[in-house]
């Protein structure tokens, strides 16, 4: 197929975007965080800062891909977990929706949900049958990510979207299977409206595992990439950092600079950095902790919290592959994923970039 426009939900400071740009598709992000607002308007990306709530379809005309990433701190293993007790209650709201109950009463009981985020996961759906009920124009394409403990919740998705004449597949990947140098899983699902099958990306490269040397496993994949591939120092180093240890100091994580980077979250600059002797080092900078997210060397963080930003963000390399899937594409060539290392604004993309190429 051939997009017209992404409109994409909670976009932040621009993951997916980036990708979609670098592949030739224009795209409109809403997102309410004021600092990822600015990050996304110095790099020229078509921004509305608002709450998805307040918009829908109609306000988008132009867009025929739906893409979204809801937040995530409720359903995450680092955060409270409130998302993951409610789990049960949004999938009654998801067979509400489907059963086109009265929306003024759904959005009247999501309301009293103890955190109002957990239902932000429903708004893709809304907005899905929305585009069908309202516009009678499906979202030819749709492309929504999280963190794993979201998936049941993508998996009703599937069989709601199955029965508004979709093409489905659901399920977890690892980033560095697909070229991040970076161990990080996503719940991904992607739909496409009409007959043609459609299937989550192929692994390109190996799934890393701790102390299986990176040129073993399956010769037919290419080996994992390391933070030493994307982060240029002159010596080695090591990454001391708390991700997965509930903050033990005693159960530090550390990975050096020849294995991926550990899960990047929004507590990146709080990680050590120390070299072959111990001694400490700088620590990462937000172009070298957007690297390892895959971002472009030069993409301009602005604003507060830049390395929240960072850590909350899609992997621009892993949203090339899921978009090339999702419209039925070959996997995008590495000169398409070289073209990810600079960036300049949305306005200047080459013009002879189209998504034929992709």
């Amino acid at each position: 197929m051939q997009p017209t426009k992404i409109v994409d939900l909670f976009a932040g400071p621009g993951g997916l975007d980036v990708a979609a740009e670098k592949l030739g598709i224009p795209t409109v992000g809403v997102e309410w965080d004021s600092a990822a607002c600015t990050t996304r308007r110095a790099a020229g990306l078509e921004t509305v800062e608002g709450d998805v709530r307040l918009y829908g379809p109609s306000d988008f005309p132009e867009a025929d891909v739906l893409a979204g990433g809801p937040p995530c701190q409720t359903f995450t293993v680092a955060g409270t977990g409130v998302g993951r007790k409610a789990l049960d209650e949004v999938l009654r709201f998801v067979e509400r929706l489907v059963a086109r109950e009265d929306r003024e009463e759904i959005e009247k009981d999501l309301s009293k949900l103890d955190d109002e985020r957990t239902g932000l996961v429903l708004q893709p759906l809304m907005w899905a049958l929305d585009a069908i009920d309202k516009l009678d124009r499906p979202y030819r394409a749709i492309v929504l990510e999280q963190v794993p403990a979201v998936l049941p919740v993508w998996e009703a998705y599937a069989k709601a979207l199955v029965d508004e004449g979709y093409q489905v597949d659901c399920g977890i990947l690892h980033t560095e299977a697909f070229g991040v140098p970076q161990t990080r899983r996503r719940a991904v699902l992607v739909a496409r409206h009409g007959k043609d099958p459609v299937t989550l990306p192929s692994a390109t490269h190996r799934i890393y595992r701790k102390g299986v040397a990176r040129e073993s496993g399956d010769m037919n994949l290419l080996p994992w990439r390391a933070m030493a591939d994307v982060v240029s120092r002159p010596t080695a180093f090591e990454v001391i950092s708390n991700y997965g240890t509930g903050g033990d100091p005693k159960a530090r994580g550390r990975r050096g600079s020849g294995e991926p980077s550990a899960t990047v979250t929004g507590k990146i600059s709080r990680n050590r950095v120390v070299g072959p002797d111990g001694s400490e080092l700088d620590r990462f900078s937000p172009s070298e902790a957007g690297r390892l997210q895959t971002f472009p060397t030069n993409y301009p963080w602005s604003g507060r919290d830049v390395g929240q930003q960072i850590g909350n963000a899609v992997p621009p390399r892993l949203a090339m592959h899921i978009l090339s899937a999702a419209f039925g594409w070959a996997t995008p060539t590495e000169e398409k994923f070289q073209n990810l290392s600079t960036w300049t604004s949305t306005s200047q993309q080459s013009t002879d970039e189209t998504c034929q190429d992709a």
